[in-house]
């Protein structure tokens, strides 16, 4: 067993936690007890490993909510209770006659990380009569049990110490003092400028003009940027119209549209504050787009037809709702688009997590937060 790689690789995680992800880090809680270990094992009729002993022993899983720590497979680390409890309701799932299925759960497997909601999560095997006793292994309610994350606890932590230590390279994320798993960006070719502009009556799928300034947009495009769908809810208007341009030329930047001179030519006279006028399907910036969004279907390249219909959404629709779709857009391209979007916003001061309470109290005509709003009058009531 390897439980003395455990407290090593603790301390390199804590260690890195505090100085990058310190609100990550606060989470963690403080030891179990060795009783409550104790009784947990009886009441599960298991012999834990002495690598989750030890983990245990220094942290008794995470908090709950968006702040928790969390492995890179997305999935919190579970305290004592929670393993009993989500151990129980796997084994309660129903398999069978004898209750446990090949390659789907078997009453020798304890869950030690959730993904939250989902029965998902990481799991140990602690079937002491078994070579690979401690082994760590994932379960997907869709395909049941794979193991091959780890011989065991201590070096699936050393491993996880490793990637936090890499940074970047490995999907490691910080943002506003809490760590994020991002996954590893694809190589994009980038396209030149140099393509002839296709004839009006050439068949390209239509370019949707359907947009308007004065769009509402949902309250739901917002709460998925956590404090920074917050943050843009109750910024001044105009400071949201900058950070959209901003953003949208990021977009076009990234991928090689902002070569376009159509497109170039349009983000420039909107940032000068430039109205660019709606045009019909066979105008010069409209056929530029169109054109995008046919390469983009040909090449099954989604994001960049993703990028095309921002850009028709930035110039002649919502600022809102640009700016939150720039966003999630340029999450495909870069790691660091929630520091770019916090400048492009104008780096102020972050609000909490916003819960349905900050949603139901919003007055921002802009933004639909009818359903949250109706819900907070209720509760005055």
């Amino acid at each position: 067993m390897t439980s003395d790689l455990v407290p090593d690789s603790w301390n390199r995680i804590d260690a890195w936690l505090r100085e990058h992800a310190p609100r990550t880090s606060a989470t963690l809680r403080p030891p179990a007890g060795d009783g409550e270990i104790a009784a947990a094992q009886q009441e599960l009729g298991v012999t834990f490993p002495p690598d989750l002993v030890a983990s245990l022993l220094r942290h008794n899983g995470a908090l709950e909510g968006p702040e928790a720590f969390r492995f890179s497979t997305g999935d919190r680390l579970l305290g004592v209770s929670g393993i009993l409890g989500d151990t129980e309701f796997m084994r309660g799932i129903d398999q069978g006659p004898d209750g446990e299925a090949e390659d789907y759960w078997l009453l020798g497997y304890v869950k030690f990380g959730s993904y939250d909601g989902t029965s998902d999560g990481l799991l140990m095997d602690c079937r002491t009569e078994r070579d690979h006793f401690g082994a760590i292994g994932r379960f997907f309610d869709e395909t049941g049990t794979r193991f091959g994350q780890a011989g065991s606890l201590g070096g699936y932590l050393a491993e996880l110490a490793d990637m936090l230590e890499r940074g970047q390279e490995a999907g490691v994320v910080t943002f506003n003092g809490r760590l994020f798993w991002e996954a590893p960006l694809p190589a994009r070719p980038q396209r030149g400028a140099d393509e002839p502009l296709p004839a009006p009556d050439e068949q390209l799928p239509e370019l949707d003009l359907s947009h308007s300034p004065t769009d509402l947009l949902h309250v739901s495009h917002l709460d998925g940027h956590e404090e920074l769908g917050a943050l843009i809810a109750v910024l001044p208007y105009e400071q949201v119209v900058e950070a959209a341009r901003k953003q949208l030329r990021r977009l076009a930047v990234e991928t090689g549209l902002n070569n376009c001179p159509e497109i170039k030519t349009a983000l420039d006279a909107w940032e000068r504050g430039v109205a660019v006028p709606r045009p019909d399907q066979t105008n010069p910036l409209a056929l530029r787009l169109r054109a995008v969004l046919a390469q983009a279907d040909t090449g099954r390249d989604v994001t960049r037809r993703w990028a095309a219909e921002k850009i028709a959404l930035g110039l002649w629709g919502s600022p809102y709702r640009s700016v939150c779709e720039s966003a999630e857009t340029r999450s495909h391209f870069t790691l660091d688009w929630r520091a770019d979007l916090h400048a492009d916003l104008g780096n102020p001061s972050l609000p909490p997590i916003p819960d349905d309470r900050f949603w139901g109290a919003l007055r921002n005509p802009a933004i639909d937060s009818s359903w949250y709003a109706a819900q907070h009058t209720r509760d005055q009531d």
